[in-house]
């Protein structure tokens, strides 16, 4: 399906012409002082400038040491579009580069974008998101982004953002729900996240279902899963694409750690679609479904329907993954198991 992309296209009426820039060493002291111009158009001169030289990494860092960063906070909240707009881009491509992105950690940037959140210019939002995205990358940025209170604000506006920008806070979520999960149970991830497992588009069901799977590393989370989740994610597995598949059985892996997690699982039909996923050689869910059914086949009744299919697992030990066979193995002897 055809969705409107955001535009990254200046206003008509916007005299895009750059700043002249000085000669040397001069050229990025003369830019910072014109970004606190009070004439508009030289402000807008000097970012267009700006914004050229910092895909150069080497220009990154200097940037950084004579203090741009301060004057682009500030003109993150400037009345002018267009100067919100470029300033977002400029920080966005710092962020691309490893210097930029522990400049913009150590100099409070994350906790300023949380004020554009709410900007009526959908590109400043995007900018915004993708500045957001590349940061969570980094472990520390993932920490700032939590501390500077972003998740419920993020997991509400899965609600109300284009698909566009959904796609960028399902990545920003998933890597800093990796680090915790608390502040995005409390803003009920796990209903809203539930939604996006039926969304039209690929990515959003795709990644929505990496969200929830890195939810489900952590014990509260497993919880909550096992309770809400676990019969949408078993419908998941059947999906056409197989990344969908790859997260929906990852989520589901998790939330079958959990008795009730497995009961769930069985309850809702998933050793049929998990076999068909083993079967599959090319399956990137593949090692996630042996350690699934594994999990089943601690359960009477699972592992009652598991014994019909051991030729199933006796495959994947020809598998080229040492991980693939061993999971294969594993599963074997939980399968086989008797009791004395």
């Amino acid at each position: 399906m055809a969705h409107a992309r955001i535009s990254a296209n200046l206003p008509p009426d916007i005299d895009p012409t750059k700043a002249p820039i000085a000669f040397g060493r001069r050229a990025l002291p003369k830019l910072n002082e014109e970004l606190q111009s009070p004439e508009l158009l030289t402000q807008q001169q000097a970012l267009m400038a700006l914004c050229d030289l910092v895909h150069d990494p080497e220009k990154v860092y200097p940037a950084i040491e004579i203090g741009f960063l301060d004057n682009l906070k500030t003109l993150l909240l400037h009345h002018d579009s267009t100067v919100r707009q470029k300033t977002t881009e400029i920080l966005y491509i710092m962020a691309m580069h490893s210097v930029g992105r522990q400049g913009l950690i150590q100099n409070g940037v994350i906790s300023a974008l949380i004020q554009l959140l709410d900007d009526p210019v959908d590109i400043c939002r995007k900018n915004m998101h993708q500045i957001l995205e590349m940061m969570a990358k980094l472990p520390e940025g993932a920490v700032g982004v939590l501390h500077a209170g972003f998740i419920p604000s993020l997991v509400f506006k899965l609600k109300t953002e284009s698909d566009e920008i959904q796609e960028l806070i399902l990545d920003t979520l998933s890597n800093c729900l990796r680090v915790e999960a608390s502040e995005a149970l409390a803003a009920d991830a796990i209903g809203i996240l539930k939604e996006k497992l039926t969304h039209s588009s690929v990515a959003i069901r795709s990644k929505a279902a990496w969200v929830l799977l890195e939810i489900g590393t952590h014990p509260e989370g497993k919880i909550v899963l096992c309770e809400e989740v676990v019969p949408v994610l078993v419908s998941l597995l059947e999906d056409t694409d197989p990344e969908v598949q790859a997260s929906a059985t990852g989520a589901l892996m998790f939330a079958a750690v959990k008795p009730q997690g497995r009961f769930s699982a069985l309850g809702a039909g998933a050793i049929p679609p998990l076999l068909k996923l083993v079967a599959e050689e090319t399956s990137k869910a593949r090692l996630s479904a042996i350690k699934t059914l594994t999990m089943l086949a601690e359960l009477p009744e699972g592992r009652k329907t598991l014994l019909y299919h051991t030729d199933t697992f006796q495959q994947c030990q020809n598998d080229p993954s040492e991980a693939v066979k061993r999971a294969a193995e594993i599963a074997l002897s939980v399968i086989r198991w008797k009791p004395f």
